[in-house]
């Protein structure tokens, strides 16, 4: 009589192809994380052929940043209610078509218009791929999973630059989009055939909280705006305080929304649980520190250097390796150590990095220390979706990686924003103030959320008691 209940309670087996899966997955995903610093190299070639001021080159970067995390909820929320293969596919071909369109572009509106198409598919495809390797893998195999896929997406931002170096220098910016076309259809018609087929969508046709994602994504461009703004006006000027006063305002509207909400974006419960709450916050500044010391380097080699954009992708190319070996090495020895220890070190090391340039500036140590920096950083995206993931229910896998991926394109966004305005308020004449600046920021910044990782994050005893509750 024990035996059919013992059959019945008995986990389902791993499925053969999780592997294979997960491999696919971390190429679509690398290619969404490319698109945010592929097209770096390629804007002063983009300005040129299509006569584009400074504005609608900014716009080119942060159209695609902006939109992707700020709908990363929504996205998250549609996978949780149409299932994550479904979401994976659909994704996949929109950002495949975005592409091609954006390639084509011979206009600002064009070029701004295909960027936002891709932040859509983009914030549909990155949290339905990060449910599906939660949900495939179990155990210690989820944090080697999770060590592959952020090795992937760590190193992405470097590959990026060299990418975009080789492709801007051979066949031309376009090629920049062009080459997510045969890739994105090869992996979608793959993972048509591999994914398991999808659970059936919840009875009652739930809604989706489109006022939510709004709320979000208006908050954080203000927040951005006022970033970027501070860099020409000042961090002390009204309209700076507005803007971050409108952010603010923004979020607590959003906050209240969700808890009045019938089907909410998100429930913010989930978001007050101490695991989940420290991987977001260890996630955006992981994304935000890589991505200012990437900020830094590619303007230093280019700028201060005057250094081509092949020169300066290669040069580059240490720190997408630094990174896949801090993410690879911290996957496999996560599940010993813990995350606290893990955190903290990786934070450390990210400070020693950065402050390498900080003291003494030249191409070698902006080199060395930002592959030093690269290591801690791809080390902490390992930790943080282990951390916030980890323990979740698998009916709020999609809603939570939606808030680790949401965090993580924020935390880009605001790194690139904070560490430009530092840089260009410091910067005089032909100095290099601004650069040192910049890194001095970010490594002061590593140090202190070094000490507040200390503080928060959870043990493994008190991650399972949070899942608990």
């Amino acid at each position: 009589m024990t035996r059919p209940s013992a059959r019945q309670t008995a986990p389902p087996a791993p499925h053969p192809a999780r592997w294979r899966i997960l491999g696919f997955l971390g190429v679509a995903q690398l290619m969404l994380i490319l698109d945010v610093t592929v097209v770096a190299i390629a804007l002063p070639h983009i300005g040129t052929d299509l006569g584009l001021g400074r504005e609608a080159l900014t716009w080119t970067v942060s159209a695609y940043t902006l939109t992707f995390g700020g709908l990363m909820l929504l996205g998250g929320r549609i996978t949780d209610l149409l299932g994550a293969k479904r979401v994976v596919l659909a994704g996949l071909v929109l950002f495949t078509a975005a592409s091609l369109v954006t390639g084509l572009a011979g206009s600002a509106g064009t070029l701004v218009g295909g960027r936002v198409a891709q932040g859509v598919a983009a914030a549909l495809l990155s949290p339905a791929a990060l449910s599906l390797v939660v949900t495939l893998f179990d155990g210690e195999e989820r944090n080697k999973a999770l060590g592959v896929w952020s090795a992937l997406g760590g190193g992405g931002a470097a590959l990026g630059v060299l990418l975009g170096g080789l492709l801007t220098a051979g066949p031309g910016w376009p090629w920049v989009f062009y080459v997510n076309v045969p890739i994105g259809l090869v992996i979608a018609v793959l993972l048509a055939a591999l994914l398991p087929a999808g659970s059936p969508a919840p009875a009652g046709r739930p809604r989706l909280d489109v006022l939510g994602a709004i709320l979000v994504t208006a908050s954080s461009a203000s927040l951005i705006y006022a970033f970027i703004a501070a860099g020409d006006r000042g961090w002390l000027t009204a309209l700076t305080g507005a803007l971050v006063l409108a952010a603010a305002v923004g979020y607590a509207l959003f906050v209240l929304w969700q808890r009045r909400a019938r089907s909410p974006l998100m429930d913010v419960r989930l978001l007050a649980r101490r695991p989940v709450a420290t991987g977001a916050f260890l996630i955006l500044m992981a994304t935000a520190l890589m991505i200012a010391v990437f900020f830094l380097g590619t303007f230093y080699f280019q700028h201060a250097q005057g250094y081509g954009a092949l020169h300066t992708g290669v040069l580059f190319l240490p720190v997408a390796l630094a990174t896949m070996l801090g993410a690879n090495l911290t996957g496999r020895v996560l599940g010993r150590w813990g995350g606290r220890r893990l955190a903290v070190a990786g934070l450390t090391v990210s400070a020693i990095g950065m402050a390498i340039p900080a003291v003494s500036i030249s191409p070698l140590s902006v080199v060395a220390g930002v592959a030093v920096a690269a290591a801690g950083a791809g080390a902490m995206f390992v930790i943080a979706s282990a951390t916030a993931l980890g323990q979740v229910a698998p009916h709020e896998a999609g809603v939570a990686s939606g808030i680790v991926s949401t965090f993580h394109e924020f935390g880009a966004s605001i790194g690139a924003a904070v560490v430009s305005s530092v840089a260009a308020a410091s910067l005089a004449g032909t100095t290099l103030t601004g650069f040192t600046s910049g890194f001095t920021v970010a490594a002061l910044a590593a140090l202190a959320a070094a000490v507040a990782a200390a503080l928060v994050t959870p043990r493994r005893s008190e991650r399972r008691a949070q899942a608990l509750s």
